[in-house]
Parts: structure tokens; C-alpha cells; sequence
């Protein structure tokens, strides 16, 4: 069976319905993203400000043929006064999880951040139990750098974290 081709693309209207429910709806944030309800404006806030792309982090849908099935986010990690880095992450919908669609959209957007951006380091971090995330950042090219102990609340418990990066002269794969 061949992988299926994920694409990345700006977030248009259509899709802050799709975004909402990531805010709204816990099985469809999943178990390790699921942390209460939150506002969710906020994502029609931030599309009407800058479509989400801005110059301190964006988002982009995650597609496969046409279906939307998540997206794919970063933020500026500012780390001196002249250096700053990226820190990224994927949500999908529970349909889209266990096909590698995750892997080939961080992938993708790895190569993205590099292509457009000056950083040297891209981060991203997962809790210690999200086994199936860390396997997709190592496929997709990310290192391991160890454990954050106690660095996540969420349902009713602290929980460690693992830190990943991968920087720009790494080796990524050609495909995942």
C-alpha cells in the first residue's frame, strides 16, 4: 500500500469549523491534547488579524486528496535577544491518526521552516506517554533530547514531557 499525499495549505474560512472542535470536543483533541474547554474564537480572532501566518508562528490545514484531517502549527521560541527557534506540532482528527499522515506533515513542514526562515533549531515536544508522536517526530527526522519531568497539567495530573529537535544541517528522510 503506498502512503497517501499530504498536503499543507493556508487555513481558509471554511476550515475554522474544523479547528473549533479541537477547542470544543475531547475525542476529537484526543487523549494527550484534551486539557478543558477553551475559548474557541480564538481561532476566527487570529484568522481575522492574520489568516493564522504570522511573524511569530502560524498554522496550516493538513490534507489528504481534498479532506481536511488537521493541522500543523509553530511558534516562536525566542532564546536571546538575536536568536530565536521554532517550536511545532500536528493535531489530526481521530480518523486521520495511525495512517502516518502526522509524520509526513511535520515532515513537510520541517522543510517548510527551513525553506522560509532563517532558524537553525526546530523544537517539539510531546507528553511521555504519546508513544505514537514520538515514533512520528523520529520518523520524521527529529532527535530526541530528553525528559521534562512535570511539565504538563492535564486531566487532573502533572505529566512529563519529551523534548525533540532537529536541526538544519540534520539529515532528514527523503519520504516517510
Amino acid at each position: 500500500m503506498s502512503a497517501e499525499s499530504v498536503i499543507l495549505r493556508p487555513v481558509g474560512e471554511d476550515d475554522l469549523l474544523l479547528l473549533e472542535r479541537f477547542l470544543t470536543e475531547p475525542e476529537t483533541a484526543g487523549p494527550f491534547q484534551w486539557y478543558g474547554y477553551t475559548d474557541p474564537r480564538r481561532f476566527r480572532q487570529r484568522w481575522t488579524e492574520n489568516r493564522l501566518l504570522g511573524e511569530d508562528g502560524g498554522q496550516l490545514i493538513v490534507t489528504a486528496g481534498d479532506e481536511p484531517l488537521g493541522f500543523v502549527a509553530w511558534r516562536k521560541v525566542v532564546v536571546t535577544a538575536s536568536t530565536h527557534c521554532w517550536n511545532m506540532g500536528a493535531q489530526l482528527l481521530p480518523e486521520a491518526r495511525g495512517r502516518g499522515i502526522g509524520t509526513r506533515a511535520q515532515l513537510q513542514l520541517v522543510r517548510y521552516l527551513f525553506a522560509h526562515t532563517s532558524v537553525m533549531r526546530i523544537e517539539a515536544d510531546t507528553e511521555a506517554e504519546n508513544i505514537a508522536e514520538q515514533r512520528a517526530l523520529e520518523k520524521a527526522g527529529f532527535t530526541r533530547e530528553g525528559v521534562l519531568r512535570g511539565i504538563v497539567f492535564r486531566d487532573g495530573r502533572w505529566r512529563d514531557g519529551v523534548a525533540y529537535s532537529v536541526l538544519r544541517d540534520d539529515p532528514l528522510p527523503a519520504d516517510v
